[in-house]
């Protein structure tokens, strides 16, 4: 800006909520389910965020980790990449 030029502001209220009052308008735990879970849908979802608390975010470290924390396919399988996408697809749909 040039010297003598006075530079118009206007303030508005933030559309935001507090942080405090954001959790009950915007986070919606199962807002997209259909239904409950089941048992096996809890005890994986269960699974994966431990994996994600340990610090591990890339598939092939996802898989290890769910091996290791002995938690199996539908099948009953132990976990690989492809059968965890393909789990994920159909538990997703």
């Amino acid at each position: 800006m040039s010297e003598g030029t006075i530079q118009m502001v206007k303030i508005i209220e933030n559309p935001q909520p507090a942080a405090s009052e954001a959790h009950d308008r915007y986070l919606q735990p199962r807002q997209a389910q259909r239904r409950p879970p089941t048992s096996y849908e809890s005890l994986l979802g269960d699974a994966v965020e431990r994996a994600f608390g340990a610090g591990v975010y890339d598939l092939p470290g996802l898989v290890a980790n769910l091996n290791s924390q002995h938690s199996t396919t539908p099948d009953n399988q132990p976990w690989t990449e492809a059968n965890y996408a393909a789990v994920m697809a159909k538990l997703g749909s």
